[in-house]
């Protein structure tokens, strides 16, 4: 054995036993209590709560919308994301640092806190509807609270910084001389954008879609709170099931189906990221 090799192999058991302690955290805190909840789900060897989550037409309708609220606030995560990503990838270093603190800052701030904020926000009499009544742009205000409209405005808000921070990357590892040369080639600067850019940096877009989606999934706070309780998602399901019904066989049967859909659109996002890439 070189040298080399004893280096490696003793970096890979020094690597391994640092990893026991985070392993054992994991273990005791979520694959523990995961696997309990599974476990009660089949109770009795009874596959009944799955039978009537995937045949009770209003709990696939909950699914569904599920889905389909965590494809709106991708989307709109995406287009609002990639334009600020790009701004601040392609600024100076002193504007960098700037709109990485910007898009950090909410992270110091309980997700709570935003939410409540934004309910103050967006009451009847809330700031959004009190400024555009005075400039005149409205007569009456604008339903932006319990309804959908105000959870995607506050799922987005919180998750806009997943979809940053990713595509800020992807467009920092983008050589500008690549630019340069296509618009040296007479290609406009939208052309060398799209011909260019966009292609080097979907690996980034990859990266942020599958973290926006699958983290909208699993959201309780802000459909529960911007929502009032007209918006459901499966996440508020469980917890209605655990919470007022202590049904914990359902609840578990609906946490399963909600982390086999979530791993199966994380599959899915990959598969397609890397045909692309390919």
């Amino acid at each position: 054995m070189t040298p080399a090799d004893r280096v490696r192999r003793r970096a890979v058991g020094s690597a391994i036993v640092l990893s026991v302690p985070a392993v054992l955290l994991l273990l005791a805190l979520f694959a523990v209590p995961l696997l309990r909840l599974l476990a009660l789900s089949v109770e009795g060897g009874s596959l009944v709560a799955y039978q009537r989550a995937l045949t009770n037409e209003l709990y696939l309708r909950v699914i569904f919308e599920t889905f389909k609220i965590a494809a709106v606030v991708t989307l709109l995560t995406l287009a609002l994301g990639y334009p600020v990503a790009y701004v601040m990838a392609t600024s100076g270093r002193v504007w960098q640092l700037v709109g990485i603190a910007f898009v950090l800052l909410p992270f110091w701030t309980s997700i709570l806190v935003r939410t409540y904020a934004w309910m103050v926000m967006l009451g009847r009499n809330g700031v959004v509807n009190r400024t555009l009544i005075g400039w005149g742009v409205i007569d009456s205000p604008l339903p932006l609270l319990n309804n959908l409209a105000g959870v995607l405005i506050g799922m987005v808000h919180v998750l806009l910084p997943y979809m940053i921070l990713p595509v800020f990357n992807a467009v920092k590892k983008v050589d500008p001389n690549l630019v340069l040369a296509a618009e040296g080639l007479g290609a406009p600067r939208w052309r060398a954008f799209l011909r260019v850019t966009l292609p080097l940096t979907m690996n980034g877009v990859a990266a942020g879609v599958t973290l926006v989606f699958t983290l909208s999934l699993g959201f309780f706070i802000t459909p529960a709170l911007l929502g009032g309780g007209r918006v459901v998602m499966i996440a508020n399901l469980i917890e209605e099931q655990v919470r007022e019904l202590l049904n914990w066989a359902f609840a578990g049967a609906l946490s399963a189906i909600l982390l086999a859909l979530t791993l199966a659109a994380f599959w899915g996002i990959s598969r397609i990221a890397r045909t692309r890439s390919a």
